[in-house]
C-alpha cells in the first residue's frame, strides 16, 4: 500500500510525525490511529492494522505523539490531555486535506484518548478500542513504584518496556482527574470495543466497564490469546478484518459510481474535483480509472498521474507484443513485466538546438525457458510495439473547441 509521510503541529507548537497510509483503489474512509502509551505510530500492531484497512478503501493515519517515536517536543511535558489535543489536531490537519476522519481507533492508553476526543472531532461516525483502559489512571500501575518520588519531586524516571521515560507529577495529576463514563455515555458514534481475555496489562473488567457505559450501536469482540501489544500478526490481522467488516454498517464503504460512459472509440476526460486536480477518464462506455497528481503537487493522489499514464500505456502495449510475438512463435515465455521511467533529459532537437526533452527507460522482465537466441529477439521486438513507435516519431495533435451546450427553457 503506498505510504505518504507527514507532518503537523502539535498543541505545543511542536512537529508531529505521521504516516498516511493510502489505498491503491478508490478513497472510500479516512481513519485516525492513536496508539499505546509510550509507543509509536510504527508498531507493528498500528502498522498491519493500519495497511489491511487500507487494503479495504480505507486510509489511516497513525501518528507519534509529542515526545515520542520521531515527534519534537518533550513526552515529560505531556499529558493525557494534551494527547487528545493532538487527536483533534491530528483530525483538523486531515480535514485540510478534504480526507476528514469518520473513525476512531484507539490502542491501550490511546483507547482511552480517542474515546475522549470522538465528541470534539466533527463527522466521527465509528470508534473502535482495542485494549482500551476505563479509567486513563489504570496507566499509573506501569510505575507505581515511583509515584511517592513523583508527588515529592515532582518527577521521576522511570522503566517503561525496558526504556527509560520521565514522568511528571502533571501527568498523574490529569490521568487522576479524568473521567470517561460521562464521555463514552454522551458518545454520537458506534462503539467497537476489542479486548483480550487475557491481557496481562489492560484486564478484561476494561473492557465490560466501556461497553455498559456506552449506549447502542455498540459491539464487544474478544480477541481470544492475543498479547496486549497484539505483537503477533496474525492477530493484527484478525483486529483489522473485524473493524473494517464491523464499521461498514455505520460509514459508506461503496465505492462511487463512474460516471456515464463515453461514446465508442472515445476518451473522455472530466474533472471529478474543480478545487484539486482529479480527473475521470472515460475509455468508451465501458472502462473507466481516475487521474490525479501527488499530495505535494496540490492533488489527492487517488490516481496515476498524466506520465504515469503515459508511462503505462508504453508498458502495457510492450508487454503485449511480446507476448503476441511469443505466443505466435511457440516460445516458452511464462510471463512479462515491464518497468517503465520517465524522466527530463538533456537533448538536443531537429534544428540543432539543446532542451530539456521526455526520457523513457524500460526495463523488461522475461521468465521462462528462453535461450540468449530468443531474448535478445523479444528485445528487438519490444521496440516495435505501436505506442513505442508513436513515442519515438512524434504524433499531431489537432485541438478544437466543442460548442457549447444549448440551454432549453
Amino acid at each position: 500500500m503506498p505510504t505518504e509521510k507527514l507532518t503537523f503541529t502539535g498543541h505545543a507548537g511542536d512537529t508531529l510525525a505521521a504516516r498516511l497510509d493510502l489505498p491503491e483503489g478508490p478513497h472510500l474512509a479516512t481513519a485516525l490511529f492513536a496508539h499505546c502509551f509510550t509507543c509509536s505510530k510504527d508498531i507493528p500492531a498500528a502498522r498491519r492494522i493500519a495497511q489491511r484497512l487500507a487494503a479495504m478503501g480505507i486510509a489511516v493515519l497513525r501518528f507519534d505523539f509529542t515526545g515520542l517515536g520521531h515527534s519534537g517536543g518533550e513526552f515529560k511535558n505531556t499529558t493525557f490531555s494534551s494527547n487528545v489535543g493532538d487527536l483533534h489536531l491530528a483530525a483538523e490537519a486531515l480535514a485540510a486535506k478534504g480526507m476528514a476522519p469518520s473513525l476512531l481507533i484507539g490502542h491501550s492508553l490511546g483507547g482511552a484518548a480517542v474515546l475522549k476526543a470522538a465528541r470534539g472531532i466533527p463527522g466521527i461516525k465509528a470508534v473502535a478500542t482495542i485494549g482500551a483502559p476505563f479509567d486513563p489512571e489504570h496507566v499509573t500501575h506501569n510505575f507505581t513504584d515511583a509515584l511517592e518520588e513523583i508527588a515529592e519531586t515532582g518527577e521521576a524516571e522511570v522503566k517503561l518496556g525496558g526504556r527509560p521515560f520521565h514522568i511528571k507529577q502533571a501527568f498523574v495529576e490529569d490521568v487522576a482527574a479524568e473521567q470517561l463514563a460521562p464521555e463514552i455515555a454522551a458518545l454520537k458514534a458506534a462503539l467497537l470495543v476489542l479486548h483480550a481475555p487475557l491481557d496481562a496489562q489492560v484486564g478484561i473488567e476494561n473492557a465490560t466497564q466501556i461497553f455498559s457505559a456506552a449506549k447502542h450501536p455498540k459491539s464487544f469482540v474478544t480477541l481470544d490469546d492475543a498479547d496486549h501489544l497484539i505483537t503477533r500478526a496474525e492477530d493484527a490481522e484478525y483486529a483489522a478484518e473485524v473493524i473494517a467488516a464491523w464499521v461498514g454498517r455505520y460509514l459508506d464503504l461503496r465505492p462511487p459510481a463512474p460516471p456515464p460512459g463515453a461514446p465508442e472509440g472515445i476518451t473522455r476526460v472530466a474533472e471529478a474535483d474543480p478545487a484539486g486536480f482529479l480527473q475521470d477518464v472515460n475509455a468508451g462506455p465501458v472502462h473507466h480509472i481516475q487521474a490525479d497528481e501527488p499530495f505535494a503537487y496540490g492533488g489527492t493522489n487517488r490516481g496515476m498521474t498524466p506520465y504515469q499514464l503515459v508511462a503505462a500505456g508504453l508498458g502495457a502495449c510492450t508487454s503485449m507484443t511480446l507476448r503476441m510475438y511469443a505466443r505466435q512463435k511457440g516460445w516458452p515465455l511464462t510471463h512479462v513485466s515491464v518497468d517503465v521511467m520517465h524522466d527530463k533529459v538533456h537533448g538536443q532537437d531537429a534544428k540543432g538546438a539543446y532542451d530539456r526533452i521526455d526520457s523513457f527507460k524500460r526495463r523488461i522482465h522475461l521468465e521462462g525457458d528462453l535461450d540468449d537466441a530468443q531474448r535478445a529477439r523479444l528485445l528487438e521486438i519490444a521496440d516495435k510495439c505501436p505506442v513505442h513507435r508513436t513515442l519515438e516519431a512524434g504524433a499531431q495533435i489537432v485541438t478544437e473547441l466543442a460548442e457549447p451546450a444549448k440551454v432549453t427553457a
